[in-house]
């Protein structure tokens, strides 16, 4: 019962649709610190494992943040999702960080952040109509860059946030 109340996609309550599986860190209310090399390597084969065993899609592999984005914050800013892709978990978006780079700070219309709240919905992010609207997406974009924007997680939805998010709904649909 790893997950709690959780969300992504049509899926309601997690646990009862996934595996959990849990990597020993402080976190960030205690001083969360870089995982190791050793546990890095133990989730990449174990999760090896999971997806040929469970015929897992890599746009399935996700993290607590992803699913419960009000509560959640790990596996944060420091868990390596690139590198993960790369091995042949989880998702990344196939963008060059030197494309982005200039991206990064710049500023986005109404209609621009409304499309990039889309994306992440569109992409599996769940939607709570409990919270305000403004302090919710404010939620969902921080969950989002810890993820795909770990180098800034500000909170502030920009050109680069728009860029990514778009290149993800992109892939998603055709990767396994």
């Amino acid at each position: 019962w790893h997950a709690g109340i959780s969300k992504w996609k049509k899926y309601n309550s997690l646990n009862k649709n996934s595996i959990g599986v849990e990597i020993s860190n402080p976190g960030h209310n205690f001083k969360y610190k870089k995982f190791s090399q050793i546990q890095i390597v133990s989730i990449i084969n174990l999760s090896k494992i999971l997806i040929k065993k469970y015929k897992i899609k890599s746009k399935n592999i996700l993290g607590h943040s992803d699913i419960a984005p009000t509560r959640k914050k790990d596996p944060g800013e420091k868990f390596p999702w690139k590198y993960l892709s790369k091995n042949k978990v989880g998702l990344w978006h196939n963008l060059s960080k030197k494309s982005l780079i200039g991206k990064r700070k710049q500023k986005i219309n109404n209609l621009e952040k409304k499309q990039f709240i889309q994306n992440l919905l569109k992409f599996g992010y769940p939607q709570d109509k409990s919270f305000n609207k403004a302090k919710y997406s404010k939620f969902l974009t921080i969950a989002f860059q810890r993820r795909f924007r770990p180098e800034l997680v500000n909170g502030i939805i920009d050109q680069e946030c728009l860029v990514v998010s778009s290149n993800l709904i992109k892939n998603s649909n055709k990767t396994s």
